[in-house]
């Protein structure tokens, strides 16, 4: 047995359960099932990046701890297709394999997409999986596929067992009794292993805050057929390409009302295909029509069903409503329904394409009173349901926002679950479980990776910082021209893009000169070394980085601005004629902090601090009183005299020495 399978107390051994998604948020699910040499994991999903995320596409979980751990992953439990549940596979299959994925037929063809896309087909064997199937995963897992209902077709909960007992694993779930497809909630089973005795219940939080039953998702067909029947032109939907219980509706309304459907998105198009090719979804062929031929529809026979649901910048309805999209544009007859909710988070998206779709003189449909849209998650009485029929001796809520989880657990107590049997979990968090007890372990690494565009490339802390700062207070570019034996050659030039700044040109010229001037003063020695050779060795990356620094740090105290910075140095030959800047003729009435390292905290190569130069240098002032003057002057003389007879000691590293005056 490893250590990483035992308990706290380190005598019995236990099962670890640890989501490294899909806590305290809504999306990338992820969770890991350890017990001995044994990982499982169960799902592995996204989520959408948040507004300050910029050129984000997708966020997926930290995935360092499988990473460690993958010759130890024995397989992949699938519970339904949803983005937030299989969307991350593709991309953690690049780093590690999967032995087998066990899933359901519609989330294994959508993932076989994806995986061929990327490129890692032959990473995992997919293996598709029936109602009450059970599969062994590695020499502890048992699993059992229990039907249930979602807003997606094909989607299971899981009852696994353990060698510490049985645990029931929702996943997405409400009940609906009326299904759309037929295939009903498999109450019968989960009664079953309830009566049997579960361990502990791991259950869907999402709608915890919501009373009553979740209505299904039937109900939202007369009230969809009643805004396609009045509409006078074009009607144009918009929902979540998976839901393919929605999509049906909408086909078979098309067909009622004499209208041909155009379909717009490339998600919409790959999920309807998959689906009437596995035989989720039955329409004729003749019912849809190439998108390019669809302005020779009349108005009144023609539906577009697309996605853009959530306010997305690249999906179909966005570029509509900012008149981009090549096929299609908006009539003031058109009539736009919305039949989905915002996602936490993006609503702002979704409130200002609806803006924007209104403004062109549409006219849209929206908003939870119109009875468009139903949600595929349980209310508190599905949650009810869901623990009274399983009746578990431990309970931990899971998939939600933190005050989900709290509501839900309030709800396992007034269902008799102890309070010192619930536990509240963030990701990273690992639940320790025995036949007799919970608690929390040792938790592992989580957190977030980000990808762009090209789902390839994963936009660490410090792009993301950078390009914040270029979004918020724009960006300058220094261009310094500075020979291998530490003289600026050249005047610097500075560019500001998006900034806003009362400075003028002049200004940010003298001030980026005198940090360049301040660099190769006092930091010269540290960043360049002479190999014995006939040129030295210059640490220009270091130059770059001290000149950054001085020039932000100026901008935040004189400007309150803190844009990226970017210096450019171009070496020179040594022996090049020096520039004399003015900008070190005049006063320099900067503060001297303390301590002016790099962007560490550490100034250069050597460890210690930049300091600014002192004392203040002494130059020659009109305002002054001529006796003032003349001690000066004297006083100029004598130490002009001093440096001359005898040699300067060289001075210890961030020190600085005293600025000759321009007098002198």
């Amino acid at each position: 047995m490893t250590n990483s399978s035992r308990s706290a107390k380190g005598q019995e051994p236990c099962l670890r359960v640890i989501p490294l998604g899909g806590l305290h948020e809504i999306g990338k699910n992820t969770c890991v099932f350890e017990y001995g040499d044994d990982l499982m994991l169960v799902d592995a999903g996204l989520a959408f990046p948040s507004d300050g995320m910029h050129g984000v596409n997708v966020v997926l979980p930290d995935t360092s701890f499988l990473r460690e751990n993958q010759k130890r992953i024995r397989g992949m439990i699938v519970t339904h297709g949803h983005e937030d549940h299989i969307g991350g596979i593709s991309h953690h299959l690049k780093h590690f394999n999967i032995p087998v994925i066990y899933g359901p037929r519609l989330a294994l063809s959508m993932l076989t997409g994806k995986m061929d896309e990327a490129g890692v087909t032959d990473r995992t064997t997919l293996q598709t999986v029936s109602p009450r199937d059970v599969v062994k995963v590695g020499q502890h897992f048992s699993v059992e596929f229990i039907r249930n209902t979602h807003s997606m077709a094909d989607s299971y909960s899981l009852a696994i067992t353990t060698p510490v007992g049985t645990i029931i694993f929702t996943g997405d779930f409400k009940f609906d009794h009326t299904p759309v497809d037929g295939e009903n909630f498999d109450l019968a089973r989960l009664a079953y292993h309830g009566d049997k005795g579960v361990l502990c219940l791991f259950s869907d939080s999402t709608n915890a805050e919501v009373p009553g039953f979740c209505p299904p998702e039937r109900s939202v067909f007369p009230n969809l057929d009643r805004h396609i029947s009045s509409a006078e032109g074009r009607v144009i939907i918009t929902t979540f390409a998976s839901s393919i219980h929605r999509v049906s509706m909408i086909l078979e309304l098309a067909i009622k009302n004499g209208r041909k459907v155009g379909l717009l998105g490339r998600s919409m198009l790959n999920v309807i295909a998959k689906a009437r090719e596995l035989g989720y979804m039955r329409a004729p062929d003749e019912l849809f029509v190439p998108i390019k031929q669809i302005n020779d529809v009349p108005d009144r026979e023609t539906l577009l069903l697309m996605t853009g649901s959530q306010g997305e910048p690249l999906a179909a309805l966005s570029r509509i409503s900012r008149g981009e999209h090549p096929q299609v544009r908006v009539k003031t007859t058109d009539t736009i329904i919305f039949s989905a909710s915002p996602i936490p988070g993006n609503t702002i998206s979704v409130v200002n394409t609806i803006d924007k779709l209104m403004m062109l003189g549409a006219k849209v449909v929206y908003g939870k009173d119109k009875g468009i849209h139903v949600s595929g998650h349980g209310f508190q009485e599905d949650q009810k349901l869901m623990l009274a029929l399983t009746k578990p001796k431990f309970f931990v809520p899971v998939h939600g926002e933190h005050r989900m989880l709290v509501q839900h657990s309030r709800t396992g107590h007034s269902m008799g679950v102890p309070v010192n049997n619930t536990l509240i979990i963030d990701n990273g968090d690992v639940v320790e479980l025995t036949p007799d007890s919970i608690r929390k372990g040792n938790p592992v690494k989580a957190g977030i990776e980000l990808l762009d565009q090209s789902r390839n490339g994963i936009v660490d802390a410090r792009v993301l910082k950078e390009r914040q700062q270029l979004a918020e207070d724009g960006v300058v570019t220094i261009l310094a021209a500075i020979s291998t034996d530490g003289a600026m050659v050249a005047p610097a030039r500075v560019n500001l893009r998006g900034v806003v700044t009362t400075a003028d040109a002049r200004k940010m010229s003298m001030w980026t000169e005198r940090e360049v001037g301040w660099v190769l003063e006092n930091r010269w020695k540290q960043l360049c070394r002479n190999t014995g050779g006939k040129a030295p060795e210059v640490d220009w990356m270091g130059v770059q980085r001290e000149v950054e620094v001085g020039l932000g740090r100026r901008m935040r105290r004189e400007l309150q601005v803190e844009p990226l910075i970017l210096c450019l140095v171009q070496p020179a030959p040594a022996g090049t004629p020096a520039y004399k800047s003015k900008a070190m003729e005049e006063k320099d009435d900067r503060p001297a902090p303390r301590n002016r390292g790099g962007r560490h905290g550490g100034g250069g190569h050597s460890g210690q601090g930049r300091r600014e130069p002192t004392p203040a240098p002494v130059r020659t002032n009109p305002a002054r009183t001529a006796v003032a003057e003349k001690v000066e002057a004297k006083v100029e003389a004598k130490a002009e005299a001093k440096a001359v007879s005898a040699p300067e000691p060289e001075m210890p590293a961030g020190r600085t020495r005293r600025r000759r005056s321009a007098a002198v």
